[in-house]
């Protein structure tokens, strides 16, 4: 499986312009004088157009924080206003910095729509950069094995224990918390500097607090494959 595999989703929206004019004018039942004291009648003035107020325009990036959140794409469906209004799979495929995690994801059999499916969960994502960092044929052999074994496989458990079963923020993700995959996480610092660790790879926040239409998303520098070991 090509490792830049990446399904991209795309987003629509239709903006509804109303407008309408008032007039008015004079009754015919109106007695009319002489000739000599008729006076001409000045049309009324027509009432202004009214437009709809345009709606308020959220920042979903507004609460992120970390040095990396610049390389997301400042619009379009893999932007921060993009990723809000799609389910954290779908989020996740139309944001170049997450290629390889996508690709991953994809090579396990309904994870994608596990992920989507979810209410509320935490997403720690390797960036591209972490994935570079393992090499290619042990990479290729995790994704070949995943086709075959899918949730039985050792990529499921390596990408479940980025997964946490809460959408937490900043405040609420830090401390010891529990996987998908079994395993426990240690998250320590805030929006000056975050780190989490599986108890053998210690990885560093550089987006964090991204909103998706059912997780929240810490992008990370390397991928946690201590539960793997």
């Amino acid at each position: 499986m090509k490792l830049n595999t990446l399904r991209r989703g795309t987003a629509a929206a239709a903006v509804i312009a109303l407008s309408f004019t008032f007039a008015a004018c004079g009754s015919d039942d109106e007695p009319s004088g002489s000739a000599d004291d008729t006076t001409s009648q000045s049309p009324e003035e027509e009432a202004p157009v009214e437009t709809p107020a345009e709606e308020e325009t959220t920042d979903a990036g507004a609460a992120t924080f970390g040095a990396g959140c610049g390389e997301v794409p400042a619009d379009g469906a893999g932007s921060f206003n993009g990723m809000v209004n799609d389910p954290v799979a779908t989020a996740a495929s139309n944001n170049p910095l997450l290629a390889t995690l996508v690709a991953a994801v994809g090579a396990v059999d309904g994870l994608g729509d596990t992920l989507n499916s979810q209410e509320a969960l935490t997403v720690f994502a390797p960036y591209e950069g972490a994935f570079a960092e393992i090499p290619t044929s042990t990479l290729n052999g995790l994704l070949e094995e995943a086709q075959k074994k899918a949730d039985k496989s050792m990529l499921y458990t390596i990408l479940a224990n980025h997964v946490l079963p809460a959408n937490d923020d900043p405040a609420a993700v830090v401390g010891e918390q529990d996987t998908l995959a079994g395993g426990t996480l240690t998250i320590e610092g805030d929006e000056s500097g975050m780190t989490v660790s599986d108890g053998t790879v210690t990885a560093n926040v550089l987006c964090g607090n991204i909103p998706t239409a059912n997780a929240t998303v810490y992008v990370i520098d390397k991928v946690l494959t201590g539960i793997a070991g």
